[in-house]
């Protein structure tokens, strides 16, 4: 492949390469024992997609957020949704102004670069429905005039697994514009002994604060740079056609009742081409797709009930799946 035919150069692959891990040690360094959900948020991020992160309290769900947001250097809300969390909270509202003798409008926190949704299914479905335009378009409207909100932008939600008291099911359309689901989970053992040693020690804090480890720094532009250097990344013909195959068989697959749409097979081809960044590669391997199946795709669909008695996740269920579509030799 020439450096022509992929608008880039192998000096700019390097560089932005580095960048990127520069920035996952960074975050590793707070948050220890997720490495995985460390890599998922940041393949979204450098895709321009947004993310919802679930696990049960205390595992550093918001953590990650705060620490990315931190990183990056962008501008950062947060908002608490709670059962009486109203959708103007969120987007903003008109007032009138009784000098000016007109309304004016009060944005709200979704005029940010990173949103934090925190714990974003204890609002009803009405309330997480103000992020449906923001999130697929950019932009809110309010009373008929529609307010841009300046790229980067990215919503990062957290919630508790749905089985908790005083949760809400996140409505359908909203889930499918998140590009991924990251799962945080127990750590091992071993990390586990790290993570109280560091805080009990007093290396690392106890709070959602964030340390001075966490020195690297991506301004708005270099952000941009990556994303607009991961569109670019080389796409041969035959790994669209496997990825769009893995997503079309969740449509009549025994025992998943709802299958992912389109938009998870574009979400698939974004995903994998910020994996083959992350590994300093201008193109992407049929792994790359198969390394992303889980966190595209476990929010997309919807299991029968006889899978659900029987136990089976929709990981599970996934993994199967993949392994029954046959992946490309490039």
């Amino acid at each position: 492949m020439s450096e022509h035919s992929r608008a880039f150069t192998e000096e700019q692959l390097t560089q932005a390469h580095g960048l990127v891990m520069q920035l996952k040690d960074s975050i590793n360094n707070e948050l220890l024992g997720q490495e995985n959900a460390i890599t998922d948020t940041l393949v979204a991020l450098l895709a321009g997609g947004h993310v919802l992160v679930e696990g049960v309290p205390g595992l550093g769900k918001t953590l990650l957020v705060r620490c990315l947001a931190v990183c990056l250097g962008g501008d950062y809300k947060r908002v608490q949704f709670t059962p009486d969390l109203m959708p103007s909270d969120i987007t903003g509202h008109s007032i009138y102004d009784l000098k000016s003798e007109h309304f004016e409008f009060r944005k709200g926190p979704v005029f940010t670069n990173f949103l934090l949704a925190d714990e974003i299914n204890r609002a009803p479905a009405k309330t997480q429905a103000a992020l449906l335009e923001a999130m697929q378009e950019q932009q809110v409207t309010v009373d008929g005039e529609s307010f841009s909100i300046e790229a980067p932008f990215m919503v990062l939600a957290t919630q508790n697994p749905i089985e908790q008291e005083g949760t809400y099911p996140l409505p359908e359309a909203e889930i499918d514009r998140f590009m991924m689901k990251v799962l945080i989970d127990y750590p091992q053992q071993q990390d586990e002994v790290d993570l109280v040693t560091a805080v009990t020690s007093g290396r690392i804090k106890e709070s959602l604060a964030v340390t001075s480890q966490a020195n690297v720094r991506l301004s708005k532009k270099n952000l941009l740079s990556l994303q607009n250097l991961v569109a670019r990344i080389e796409v041969d013909q035959r790994v669209v056609e496997y990825s769009v195959a893995i997503v079309r068989a969740t449509r009549g697959s025994m025992g998943i009742v709802h299958g992912a749409g389109p938009r998870g097979s574009i979400s698939l081809i974004k995903a994998a081409k910020a994996r083959a960044l992350m590994a300093a590669r201008a193109y992407v391997t049929p792994d790359d797709v198969k390394q992303s199946v889980l966190s595209v795709l476990r929010h997309r669909i919807t299991l029968s009930a006889d899978f659900e008695i029987e136990g089976l996740s929709n990981d599970d269920v996934l993994l199967r799946l993949v392994d029954d579509v046959d992946a490309p030799r490039l």
